[in-house]
Formats: structure tokens, C-alpha cells, sequence
């Protein structure tokens, strides 16, 4: 006899250093390859694990949200032990719970928080967790830049040119940049994030609040910069910001 279905969600922090991103891909380790796999190694089963946003390479994630569909084998809470005995230490299962079986951790989604770290300073110890970026920047011209961003707007200036969609527009709900020490610390939080779109406003905002920079064309200003995201051009945004220094900080799913 078939036995009812359960829809469980995981919310997963990883680091991301040596992976190839989220997605599965042949001859690659990756983080939704080794969650299935830990899946497959407790239950027998294997299953479609289905993420809230697909991280690129390198980048890491506080609090990462994924689900899976699956018949009963453990008590919904305890998939976090048992997928944790399987997987690395680079991948934690922070909490296991059992959803509604229509939940869909990317469509259902309402806002996702990222958060970028630049440092301006080297470590020996933290090099994969941050941009190691020790130039001098101008705070408050970075400040100013991601009050342009907060709206709705066509990003897909932002975004890499093979993965843009028929709509590109995203609606953000707020975007800063503060200093702790020798960080500088960008948090962004918006309806959906196109491919690369978080590095590349990092990239374009360090290039424009760069101090000293060398005199090229390309650079840009904050005048420049705030027209590109006023306008509905498709022009690309050369700068990208690395990823190590990008991390998934939450997923919302119910207003408030």
C-alpha cells in the first residue's frame, strides 16, 4: 500500500569554497549533489531537492531553504541529524520541518536577503569568506548608490547576458552599505535576484567609489550608475564582484 507523501524543508548553511554552486552538474561536487545524495544514504529514495535561489560557485549561504517530496521515512525533525551524519562539514542542515505538500521553496518564496563583505584588509585565516579588497573607497558614494537601487527596476544590466529572461525586473525593498571595523558590508533584500546580479551591483558600486582609479571610459559614476538603473537598457555591466564574499542570509515566505 502506498503510503501518504510528505513535503519536507531544510534550511542549509554552507560554505560554498569548494563547490561548484547549488546546482547539480556532471563530474562536479555540489551542494544540492551531496544533500541528495545524503538523502539517497538514509532513505533509500531518491529525490528532487528544490532550492530557493541557485547559488553560484564559491558563494555561501546562511540560511538557504530547500525541499523534497518524499513517502514517510523519519519523523519530519529528524532529517537533520541523519543528513548531517552524511554530509561534509561544509554543509550543515540547520533545521528540518514538515511543510504543506503544494510548498515550493523557489516559487513561493517572497523576498530573499543576501549579504556581501568586502574587506580592506588580507587575512591568512578568512580569504574564502570575503573580497580581500584593500583599496581605498569612498563610503558614502557607496551609500548613495544603493538608495538608486531600492525600487523596481529592469536589471538585467545586472545580470549575465545568456541568462536573462523575457522580464527582467526585480523589485527591491531595501539596499545599504555600513562599516564594522575593516568590513564594509552590503545587504540587499528583494523579490527575486537575476543570474549574478548581486556581484555585479557590488562590482559597479566598488568601481564607482573607488578613490584612485585609473582614467578608462568604462568607469563609472554615480550619475551613470543611477541612469543605467532608471533606464530600460540592456546594456551590460562589466564589473562583477568575486564570490566568496556573497552569502544567502534568509528566505521569506510568509508577509510581515
Amino acid at each position: 500500500m502506498t503510503m501518504p507523501q510528505k513535503n519536507i524543508k531544510l534550511t542549509i548553511e554552507y560554505k560554498g569554497t569548494a563547490y561548484a554552486g547549488w546546482q547539480v552538474q556532471p563530474g562536479q561536487k555540489t551542494i544540492q549533489g551531496d544533500i541528495t545524495e545524503a538523502i539517497y544514504k538514509t532513505t533509500g529514495e531518491k529525490v528532487k531537492l528544490i532550492a530557493a535561489s541557485r547559488t553560484d560557485a564559491g558563494v555561501h549561504a546562511l540560511g538557504q531553504v530547500a525541499n523534497f517530496i518524499i513517502e514517510p521515512q523519519l519523523p519530519a525533525e529528524r532529517y537533520k541529524e541523519a543528513l548531517n551524519f552524511y554530509l561534509s562539514d561544509d554543509i550543515r542542515i540547520k533545521e528540518s520541518c514538515r511543510v504543506a505538500l503544494d510548498f515550493h521553496a523557489r516559487r513561493d518564496a517572497l523576498w530573499k536577503r543576501y549579504r556581501y563583505l568586502i574587506s580592506l584588509e588580507k587575512s591568512a585565516l578568512y580569504r574564502d569568506l570575503r573580497w580581500e579588497h584593500p583599496v581605498e573607497l569612498e563610503l558614502q558614494k557607496l551609500k548613495a548608490a544603493a538608495t538608486l537601487i531600492v525600487g523596481e527596476h529592469n536589471f538585467a544590466p545586472f545580470c549575465v547576458v545568456a541568462s536573462r529572461r523575457e522580464n527582467n525586473s526585480c523589485r527591491v525593498a531595501a539596499a545599504k552599505w555600513r562599516q564594522v571595523g575593516s568590513l564594509l558590508v552590503f545587504e540587499i533584500r528583494g523579490n527575486r535576484f537575476l543570474h549574478a546580479m548581486v556581484r555585479s551591483l557590488v562590482g559597479a558600486m566598488v568601481n564607482l567609489g573607488t578613490v584612485t582609479k585609473d582614467k578608462n571610459p568604462q568607469n563609472l559614476t554615480l550619475e551613470r550608475f543611477g541612469n543605467i538603473i532608471k533606464s530600460s537598457t540592456n546594456e551590460r555591466v562589466v564589473f562583477t564582484a568575486p564570490p566568496q564574499g556573497l552569502y544567502l542570509v534568509s528566505v521569506q515566505y510568509e508577509k510581515g
